[in-house]
């Protein structure tokens, strides 16, 4: 009786987490609509609905597939690549604070975009009356942020590596790598022009609007590739959320299925990051709203996660094009506007409970 029991529960819940990624997957596509729909042009959403299948005047598709899609496209990869991100980085840490920011990838990323914009001046004011400040140099600015990512992760992994990767090195590690870049980043900005320094805070906005189609290449063989990865090992990721002895007991080999998560969350937080800047509570939130629904099972969990994150950043970046018509304000300020309360809350919800 309790067998039958168990498996009544088994496929009740299995049947839970199904309608969840299902209702997550809808979701997402109509914010993917909605996000191709709603820009600073005009265009009617009849418009910009038959845009999408190249339908209309060639205008429309021309904004359409030239400007909105790689936003869109941004935001959808983005968001899926940052939730995974963190998702890992709470599990493998045992940190439910944990997120990119956590290892000092967002702050290496930071540092080496200053450096670019500061050092090697790709910074610049882009209009006559000076009121335009844009990246003139995107490819510098994005491989010296992606060049110090990796640098970040590298150092924390050196470091780590002297107590066998135990959670709490890691994550002291990471913020004193953190920290230093964020000092280094300091004293750039002290010795920057008036211009390199509204560029260098122009980029760590966070904005979508500048991504073209290559990048978002990149950011997808990346994130679909780590995806994969840590899809085909959710059981050595699910053994490990019951402690390292567990999961050293049912073979899982501990040290090195940490290190290659953690190695692999970081490379998709510094691919995103350096081509998009900061987008904050992204990889915080979106694991924690799918862990209070479906629990923590990598099976499921981790596709709704990313789900959920894409969902998140293309309803922020909807909402940045609505605030003022004509303007887009820079999406990483709207994540950390509705992330922050919306953690607060989640965590109150959890002490209650």
């Amino acid at each position: 009786m309790d067998e039958i029991t168990f498996r009544q529960d088994y496929k009740r819940l299995t049947k839970k987490k199904v309608i969840f990624l299902i209702s997550l997957l809808i979701i997402l596509v109509f914010f993917v609509i909605l996000s191709l729909c709603v820009g600073s042009s005009n265009l009617s959403f009849q418009d910009s609905f038959l845009a999408i299948f190249g339908q209309g005047d060639p205008t429309n598709v021309t904004i359409l597939y030239n400007i909105r899609m790689p936003r869109m496209l941004a935001g959808l990869l983005s968001g899926f690549g940052l939730a995974i991100s963190g998702y890992v980085m709470q599990n493998l840490l045992k940190n439910p604070m944990a997120s990119p920011s956590t290892l000092g990838v967002s702050n290496g990323a930071v540092f080496g975009a200053n450096l670019a914009i500061i050092a090697f001046n790709a910074g610049h004011i882009n209009s006559s009356q000076g009121t335009e400040i844009t990246i003139s140099n995107p490819y510098l600015t994005t491989f010296c942020a992606l060049i110090f990512s990796v640098l970040s992760i590298f150092f924390i992994m050196l470091l780590s590596s002297r107590s066998k990767f135990s959670s709490e090195t890691v994550v002291l590690s990471g913020v004193a790598i953190g920290s230093l870049f964020t000092a280094m980043t300091t004293i750039l900005q002290f010795f920057a022009t008036d211009t390199q320094l509204s560029s260098a805070v122009f980029w760590q906005f966070g904005d979508l609007g500048y991504v073209t189609y290559t990048e978002n290449l990149i950011m997808f063989i990346v994130i679909i590739a780590s995806f994969i990865y840590l899809f085909l090992n959710r059981w050595n990721h699910n053994a490990l959320l019951n402690g390292d002895d567990v999961a050293k007991s049912l073979g899982v080999k501990v040290n090195i299925t940490k290190i290659l998560g953690l190695v692999l969350a970081s490379l998709i937080c510094a691919v995103c990051v350096s081509f998009i800047g900061i987008i904050g509570f992204i990889g915080l939130v979106a694991p924690h709203i799918v862990k209070r629904v479906i629990g923590n099972d990598y099976k499921f969990t981790l596709p709704c996660t990313a789900l959920c994150g894409a969902s998140l950043i293309l309803f922020a970046d909807t909402l940045s094009k609505l605030f003022i018509n004509g303007i887009s304000f820079p999406v990483g300020a709207i994540t950390s506007l509705f992330g922050a309360p919306l953690f607060l809350y989640l965590l109150l919800r959890k002490k209650e409970r």
